[in-house]
């Protein structure tokens, strides 16, 4: 009796545990369990759609798409494989071993797709989609490959496509980016990447317990991605990068009203096709290339001021009554800041602020710079937007620096000394812009007194972004010191001694400012900022040339520029 009663308990607990196995299969991981199954019987075909398109301002395309065709088989028995490939082989004129060795390769198992041949033309995918009707397994992929048309024009503000890397993947998976997933890098194609990128559709089918196709369950279109409108004309950032060729060095044109960036140039230029293409060869060499091909310039290069910098420390010593337009010093030469000369590069004599701008005339800034003082300097270059980004809409935005006493003792602790004060008020020392800065600072001058933000994306989906970008900010700057500055500015151009004289013989009025920085142990850079038409400015240029050598050279390139965009009837 015992032993039954032990035999019963036993089966009963048995009972129990197969009932509590079963609500657990059915009830507690019933779901888990089924979406395994519908997985096991049901797979996903992908297929992409098409990445956003880029315009510039007037609706041109500066990037598309270009349309391609992927072949792809659902694996049967060897004795259909061997007919497809014979039938396809015709068409696509090659071998059917080879086709057959393409399957091989790319086979993982009976229920996945097997990719044989990619980047089809239009007509050889028709000629192929015939065959579907005695062949279901054949399988036609629209694939749309991202195109730079222009090739290497305006390739830093674009910027170009990769596949995901770890540092991205991890900072984006929560917005659907994945493992294997192309993305941009750089430029506009990194900035709006979430706007541009497409969203994955394709088709669902049903295999049996071997893994084998059995019929259609359904297709998802893919969604394309935003297109995205710039505030670029791409005829002038043409004319830019043409006369920029093969040198170091940029070239921003901007509206100085408005702060829409016209043309932004770099140069050394990159293709990024290349990185489509899979060239791997070629994007090794970008990547090792002395010159750095990749850096955008305009907003990531950064260099000594030079001259440029004597409108920050003509601004502040007018704003601040340290001298007048009358005010005139004596250059011989040179003059001695404590126990060191420092030199200018010609004798000049007298000199009031007009002329000092006009020649360039190192001699006076230094003495103007020691009546204002560094801090006022340093403050006055903050306020005209220097040492600090300029919000501008692509990645990779360099800030920047300019000096003050207090950096010096907190960082280097180190006295100031009205030698570093001489050297900060001709733009050397540890000072540093961008071409970016440099063309906002000189929109000041051009606008008025009003410090615009640089932009350029003008629209996303056909939607304009005009309450996204910021309105220019007013710098309570005296009119007298905007109009003193301009008539100095102007005269650099139209005095026939003036630093920019070349620019007088252009078929518009043009003010500007030259400038050659020292860069130690290698050749001056060259600068020269500007706007134009003077009375009424429509643009404001910056040109670099890194290692230019003087001034002047860079007055060489702008005189280029304003007279093709004359000549195309851009002014």
């Amino acid at each position: 009796m015992i032993r039954v009663k032990i035999i019963f308990g036993l089966v009963s607990l048995m009972f129990l545990l197969l009932l509590f196995g079963l609500f657990n299969l059915e009830i507690i991981h019933g779901k888990d369990y089924r979406g395994l199954g519908d997985r096991n019987c049901v797979r996903l075909l992908a297929q992409k759609g098409s990445r956003g398109k880029i315009f510039d301002r007037n609706s041109r395309v500066i990037v598309d798409n270009k349309l391609s065709y992927d072949l792809m088989i659902l694996p049967q028995d060897s004795a259909w494989q061997d007919k497809i490939l014979s039938k396809v082989s015709q068409i696509l004129g090659k071998s059917a071993k080879d086709l057959a060795l393409e399957f091989k390769r790319g086979f993982v198992n009976k229920s996945m797709p097997v990719v044989i041949a990619r980047n089809l033309e239009l007509k050889q995918a028709i000629a192929l989609d015939e065959l579907k009707v005695d062949f279901p397994a054949l399988i036609i992929q629209p694939n749309p490959i991202r195109r730079y048309p222009n090739s290497k024009l305006a390739c830093h503000l674009l910027g170009y496509l990769g596949e995901i890397d770890r540092w991205r993947l991890t900072k984006l998976e929560d917005y659907g980016y994945k493992t294997k997933d192309v993305v941009g890098f750089g430029g506009v194609e990194e900035k709006y990447d979430y706007y541009l990128r497409e969203e994955e559709g394709g088709m669902s089918f049903q295999v049996d317990h071997r893994g084998r196709f059995t019929h259609n369950l359904g297709f998802k279109p893919p969604i394309n991605g935003k297109d995205v409108q710039l505030t670029i004309d791409i005829r002038v950032q043409k004319i830019a990068e043409d006369a920029l060729g093969e040198r170091k060095g940029s070239i921003v044109v901007m509206n100085p009203f408005s702060g829409e960036i016209i043309a932004l140039a770099s140069s050394p230029r990159f293709n990024p096709n290349d990185f489509l293409n899979q060239d791997n060869a070629a994007v090794l060499r970008l990547f090792k290339d002395s010159d750095s091909p990749l850096i955008n310039r305009a907003i990531s290069g950064t260099y000594p001021a030079g001259s440029i910098f004597k409108l920050i420390v003509a601004t502040a010593a007018l704003e601040n009554k340290k001298i007048n337009q009358n005010t005139s010093f004596l250059c011989q030469g040179g003059v001695i800041v404590g126990r060191q000369e420092f030199k200018c590069w010609s004798n000049h004599g007298s000199q009031n602020i007009f002329n000092a701008l006009i020649h360039s005339c190192n001699v006076f800034f230094y003495k103007t710079g020691l009546l204002v003082g560094a801090q006022a300097i340093h403050d006055y270059a903050l306020k005209l937007g220097l040492s600090r980004a300029t919000s501008f809409d692509l990645p990779y935005e360099k800030t920047g620096f300019v000096p003050s006493p207090l950096w010096r003792k907190i960082n280097k602790f180190q006295n100031w000394f009205d030698g570093d004060t001489a050297n900060l008020s001709i733009g050397q020392g540890d000072v540093l812009v961008t071409p970016l800065q440099i063309t906002r600072m000189m929109a000041v001058f051009a606008n008025g007194g009003h410090l615009v933000t640089p932009y350029i994306t003008k629209a996303i989906d056909g939607k304009y972004l005009i309450k996204q970008h910021r309105k220019p900010e007013k710098l309570n700057l005296k009119p007298s010191t905007i109009n003193y500055i301009r008539e100095g500015l102007r005269g650099v151009i139209n005095n026939p001694s003036g630093t920019g004289n070349i620019l007088s013989e252009v078929g518009v009025s043009v003010a500007g400012k030259t400038g050659t920085a020292q860069a130690p142990p290698n050749q001056s850079h060259a600068w020269f900022s500007g706007f134009f038409p003077f009375k009424d400015p429509k643009f404001v240029i910056c040109v670099l040339l890194e290692n230019g050598g003087p001034g002047y050279n860079s007055c060489v390139l702008t005189k280029q520029v304003i007279e093709e965009m004359i000549a195309q009837g851009l002014l």
